[in-house]
């Protein structure tokens, strides 16, 4: 008998969750330098769904069908020709932007982190994409120090929570703004909540604030700049309210420019854009360093990741309909081996 047969969740063209599709393709086989995983866990992340409307520029140019996925945690079955430091059965993980809601995913052996064999998959799954994001945001690109007082936009997400739980940590003081309904999440994560609804954020803090993380990108992001102390620095890591008002990618670029020209502006004022693949590409040795202090810690139980649900295949639509809908306060985790 050959080898069985590889069900993924393939995109077939771009567009609402109905566009997604279960199917069954050949199982890879691992070549010089690779390994072979079966899933464990790989995590449904809000940055899909721009991927699947054709609004996230490291996928533009992508040409449908391909498999969604962002990231994986995986149980090696098959190691390749040149392949060493890694055995039959162990627990690896890696960010690969698509192709990892698949039943076995074929991975370069370099780009691997080992994951502890005494974590849940499914959480150690949650770290890789939206944990590593707040850890870099927070001390790689923002380097923010013991003591600072910091703003997170859209505190109830993936990122906002990881960001404010890992703030605590550290001993940086961290503010959240989000809509009402999270003030009671934020304040748990050790966050001062911010309500959008009735405050204004650039106005809470006199003096403003010395980084502001926004992920949002809201009116160009000119009111969180607005929120900024003299010297401060803007973190933007993202344009989803340009995605949710379905503006155009190159709409959103142009506020990516506009404000790094505001940070030219003689205010004391800094921007910095944040992307995890960017940095990761600049900086390959960071983001396995950086994930696997993260796995440490989730191994030490000194974070908490929180799992909304474990889906299977069919469930991965749905999944993207909630994540649209928002509201969520932990990640969907597609655990095949669980559900199935």
């Amino acid at each position: 008998m050959g080898e069985p047969l590889n069900r993924v969740v393939q995109l077939s063209k771009y567009g609402g969750p109905e566009c997604l599709r279960i199917v069954e393709l050949p199982t890879p086989t691992a070549d010089a330098g690779e390994v072979r995983v079966r899933l464990l866990a790989s995590s449904i992340n809000y940055t899909e769904t721009l991927i699947r409307r054709h609004l996230y520029p490291q996928t533009a140019a992508y040409r449908v069908p391909f498999v969604m996925g962002y990231d994986i945690v995986g149980e090696i079955d098959e190691i390749g020709p040149g392949v060493s430091g890694f055995a039959i059965g162990d627990r690896v993980a890696d960010m690969t932007v698509t192709g990892s809601n698949a039943a076995y995913r074929v991975l370069k052996a370099n780009d691997l982190t080992h994951v502890p064999a005494d974590v849940d998959p499914a959480e150690a799954a949650t770290l890789i994409l939206s944990w590593t994001t707040a850890y870099q945001m927070l001390h790689r690109s923002g380097r923010a120090a013991r003591g600072q007082r910091v703003l997170m936009h859209g505190a109830g997400g993936a990122v906002g929570q990881a960001l404010l739980s890992l703030a605590k940590l550290a001993g940086i003081e961290a503010w959240g703004a989000a809509h009402g309904r999270y003030a009671a999440l934020i304040c748990e994560l050790g966050g001062h909540p911010i309500d959008y609804d009735k405050e204004d954020f650039a106005r809470v803090l006199p003096g403003g604030f010395d980084i502001v993380f926004d992920g949002i990108g809201e009116d160009a992001y000119r009111h969180s700049f607005a929120a900024l102390k003299p010297g401060g620095l803007l973190v933007a890591i993202g344009y989803s309210a340009g995605a949710e008002a379905k503006q155009g990618m190159l709409r959103a670029l142009a506020n990516i420019a506009r404000m790094y020209l505001w940070g030219l502006m003689p205010r004391g004022k800094r921007t910095r854009f944040y992307s995890i693949n960017a940095m990761r590409a600049r900086h390959p040795e960071w983001f396995k360093q950086d994930l696997g202090y993260l796995f440490q810690l989730l191994s030490e139980r000194r974070i908490s990741p929180s799992v909304a649900r474990r889906i299977s295949f069919d469930e991965v639509p749905e999944a993207h309909r909630q994540l649209e809908a928002g509201g969520l306060q932990g990640k969907i985790v597609l655990c095949p081996k669980e559900r199935e």
